[in-house]
């Protein structure tokens, strides 16, 4: 049963974690701006092989938790550690080797819109492994771009050429550059019709599945949970005040939980994976 529960240098070759073992672990994380406290006493654990789903309500900083793992935002107190390294703290160089090991996508994408498609896959490449051809870049880039779910021939064509869901895979290529262990995903399916985000899960699913990826998978998308989600960490009072399969957190009694689960989208959401599943 999964758990509830409440409330070295850039060289170095990072330890190999088995499936089941602690990826990312925050402990006791304060993230404040000024006066304004987002968390206090924030505890999570992601276990490595799952997809993890993180949701609250606005202002609960989903993203703002993100940031901090990945080292964007530094935190007031609490400690990080990503595959079993400290994330506080470190100079550029000595996160370098942690960081190669990791994909993320942003909100939106968050291309650069005078490159193009192949172009922006290439920009993490080009950071961590200057020295590569370029015959050899525009082969990763060409071989990332049809990975995502794109066809061959938008790799030449800039952002603004594309639709929102042609976006959002062309960003995952870019987070797939460096064939990572553990993809960072905030809101992937955020402005996509709902045969777009169906298929932006599957398509998630099946590269977690093929490549053995960790997600952590920010989202409101209460289908996305239920269909592709292994567990799921909510954020409430500023901390994660549980963690577990859906199952779980349905049965216990927080008032935002069961607002959230068991309202009509909620079982709405329910309705749609039983008839998937049942036509699959």
């Amino acid at each position: 049963m999964s758990e509830i529960f409440h409330g070295d240098d850039a060289g170095e070759t990072l330890p190999e974690l088995a499936d089941g073992e602690t990826i990312i672990c925050v402990r006791g994380l304060k993230n404040a701006f000024g006066d304004q406290v987002v968390h206090e006493g924030l505890d999570l654990d992601v276990k490595k092989g799952e997809i993890l789903g993180v949701v609250g309500g606005s202002g609960t900083g989903k993203s703002v938790l993100m940031r901090a793992i990945i080292g964007l935002q530094k935190p007031v107190e609490g400690e990080i550690t990503v595959f079993g390294e400290s994330m506080i703290d470190r100079s550029e160089d000595e996160a370098t080797a942690i960081r190669k090991r990791w994909g993320i996508l942003f909100q939106g994408g968050a291309l650069f819109s005078t490159l193009t498609v192949a172009e922006n896959v290439q920009v993490p490449l080009r950071e961590f492994y200057g020295s590569l051809s370029p015959q050899l870049l525009d082969e990763i880039a060409a071989y990332k771009v049809v990975m995502s779910g794109l066809p061959a021939d938008a790799g030449p064509k800039y952002p603004a050429e594309l639709s929102g869901g042609m976006k959002k895979r062309a960003g995952l290529a870019r987070a797939l550059a460096l064939d990572p262990e553990l993809l960072f995903l905030d809101e992937p399916t955020a402005g996509l019709d709902p045969i777009g985000a169906a298929a932006f899960d599957e398509l998630t699913s099946e590269l977690q599945k093929t490549l053995g990826l960790t997600v952590f998978l920010i989202t409101h998308d209460l289908d996305t949970l239920y269909a592709i989600c292994d567990r799921v960490a909510v954020l409430a009072d500023r901390k994660v005040i549980a963690v577990g399969t859906i199952d779980e957190l349905l049965a216990t009694d927080h008032e935002w939980i069961q607002e959230y689960f068991n309202g009509p989208r909620g079982r709405a959401a329910i309705a749609t994976v039983k008839k998937n599943r049942a036509e699959g």
